[in-house]
């Protein structure tokens, strides 16, 4: 009855996770955050951000329904703190302030790219609700192929964008600051927003 691969799902899960994962968005993000340093840097920072957003979002599809029940954090609640985080980065990058020194490799890479920009709330959301869908080897190979699929767009959205960074300069490179830091904070408003009327929906 289950073929060697549900295609179907396999799309439904690379669309899923593109929507919420956002590579074409991720773009100026990325530019802003990795701006003013070498392009080895730069390159390194695109790879570590989708290795380790790779691994999280793996890690909460098989472990995520126990991990949040042991800490008694509830998805509203972690998406809340996504957002937080969030909002702290997007004031940084409008105000200026994310030219301070004291961002490694390590740091621009794992936050505020791969968590939570990437592998964030709604993704994570997102993969525990489709691993819930697994029931065979065919499912299981549909959803494993739709997160490694969105992931190597990821990669590409922001390993590409590179001469986009060289051919725009400094000027260019201040505007795009501006315009992430703007969709970055509207991005973490709207999460804390879900997150109050998921807190509201459950008391009521």
């Amino acid at each position: 009855m289950s073929s060697v691969l549900d295609t179907v799902l396999v799309v439904e899960v690379f669309v899923t996770l593109f929507v919420i994962m956002d590579p074409v968005g991720t773009i100026p993000i990325f530019l802003s955050l990795t701006s003013g340093r070498a392009e080895g840097y730069a390159r390194r920072a695109a790879l570590t951000a989708v290795v380790v957003s790779f691994f999280v979002i793996v890690a909460f599809a098989l472990f995520g329904q126990s991990i949040l029940s042991y800490l008694h954090i509830s998805l509203p609640a972690l998406q809340c703190a996504g957002g937080l985080l969030l909002l702290l980065i997007a004031l940084e990058l409008l105000t200026g302030n994310d030219k301070e020194p004291t961002s490694t490799t390590g740091n621009v890479a794992i936050v505020p790219l791969a968590t939570p920009l990437l592998a964030g709330p709604g993704a994570i959301v997102a993969v525990m609700l489709f691993v819930e869908r697994v029931d065979d080897a065919a499912t299981f190979s549909a959803v494993a192929i739709g997160i490694v699929a969105v992931h190597l767009m990821l990669w590409a959205a922001m390993r590409f964008s590179l001469p986009i960074l060289r051919l725009i300069r400094e000027s260019g490179v201040l505007l795009v600051t501006r315009i992430a830091g703007l969709l970055l904070s509207a991005i973490a408003v709207q999460l804390i927003a879900d997150a109050v009327r998921a807190f509201i929906a459950g008391e009521g």
